[in-house]
């Protein structure tokens, strides 16, 4: 879209080219091969001489829309689509690094990018050090010569806390360093990192940019010189986005900013709530005036997000306690849904990691998150204390 618009325009504009139909919502192509005109054309397709689409595993009309929407969005040139979130995270990774190569990234990383990075890229000769979210000196101390890449996650799941990334990126950057920040809990309504100097922007789109519950996606957002080595990665290993799934995450874009910012303003008031309740230990928001990185949040996010988590006064007996006596919540560890979903992460999405990582990460059996939908907050709070009550 050559004008500059708004984001709430974007998201429900941005991407979309019309058929000879001229139908209103995008189109679903639903195909593995498109047709050429002769036998030249297949071949100045294929070799990229000539635009357009050659096979779904990496052109496809519907998931370009997405890709095209979700890059305006993000303030960005050009954008991936895969299969997954966590697909979206090997192609950055396999794509941009080689054997002998070193990332720096934090501690409070989702448990199966922690596993990723920790364990299977090492196999690959890619190592990584982790260190404090939070520490910006942690970060400079750890680069080696032949560190690559910085990987952050802001704010952490599911602790929330908060990497500074402009700084972040003046280190990085002073030393060639590409960084890649996680923007899935924020998304580019709350937070643009692009805008604060980092490279490219990785997102799980299951999560908030489908916004309810229905597919998987991801997507690697930055720089056309980046993502075109993603591309030719995914091209290659095929970690590709459905067509379909590409058409569903286009119709929860549209509604992404209004989601958002209602599930956000929610968040904050039951992040209120936990934070006085008896039986709570601590309570995690980067809304609250008590997080460690309020300050920072303030400046980097346009609000505080919909993610709250917060520790139980005891360890899993009583946390489970309070998950087995939801009725409303959903026990799942999916988040980002306009359902409100409850999870126990050291028994969950951390549950893989060691008892070492977990405690560097701060995922104590006490923690529990809770992903803030749309309901009413007096509902979810009345459900929590079902269990709360009984500690």
């Amino acid at each position: 879209m050559p004008q500059k618009y708004q984001l709430e325009t974007l998201s429900v504009r941005a991407g979309q080219a019309r058929t000879q139909f001229n139908e209103h919502s995008e189109a679903l192509y639903l195909t593995s091969s498109y047709v050429f005109d002769n036998a030249a054309q297949a071949a100045a397709r294929f070799s990229g001489e000539e635009d357009g689409n050659v096979y779904s595993r990496f052109t496809n009309p519907t998931v370009t829309a997405f890709q095209e929407r979700l890059a305006a969005l993000e303030g960005a040139e050009a954008c991936v689509a895969t299969a997954s979130g966590m697909s979206a995270i090997l192609s950055l990774v396999m794509a941009l690094c080689s054997a002998g190569d070193h990332i720096v990234a934090s501690t409070g990383l989702f448990g199966a990018t922690q596993q990723l990075l920790g364990n299977i890229m090492t196999r690959f000769g890619v190592q990584t050090s982790f260190v404090s979210q939070t520490k910006v000196d942690t970060w400079e101390a750890a680069i080696r010569p032949e560190t690559k890449l910085f990987f952050l996650e802001t704010p952490s799941n599911p602790l929330t806390e908060i990497a500074d990334i402009s700084a972040l990126v003046a280190i990085a950057h002073a030393r060639g360093i590409l960084v890649a920040v996680d923007n899935c809990f924020c998304t580019p309504i709350l937070q643009r990192p692009l805008d604060l100097g980092a490279d490219l922007v990785v997102h799980s789109a299951t999560k908030f940019l489908d916004g309810q519950g229905r597919v998987l996606g991801g997507a690697v957002a930055g720089e056309k010189k980046l993502t075109d080595e993603v591309l030719r990665f995914l091209r290659t290993a095929g970690p590709t986005l459905s067509a379909f799934n590409a058409w569903v995450l286009l119709k929860g874009l549209e509604t992404l900013k209004i989601r958002l910012e209602a599930q956000s303003n929610k968040a904050l008031e039951l992040a209120r709530w936990l934070e006085s309740h008896p039986k709570v230990a601590r309570t995690y928001y980067p809304g609250l005036e008590s997080h460690p990185q309020f300050e920072l949040a303030k400046r980097q996010q346009k609000s505080g997000g919909a993610i709250v988590a917060f520790e139980v006064k005891g360890s899993r007996s009583e946390a489970w306690r309070v998950v087995d006596n939801c009725r409303l919540l959903s026990i799942t560890a999916n988040l980002g849904d306009t359902k409100t979903t409850l999870t126990h992460p050291a028994t969950t999405t951390h549950g893989r990691i060691t008892p070492e990582q977990r405690a560097a990460s701060g995922i104590t059996e006490s923690l529990l998150r809770v992903a803030v939908g749309l309901e009413a907050v007096v509902d979810l709070q009345n459900d929590l204390d079902a269990g709360l009550s009984l500690i």
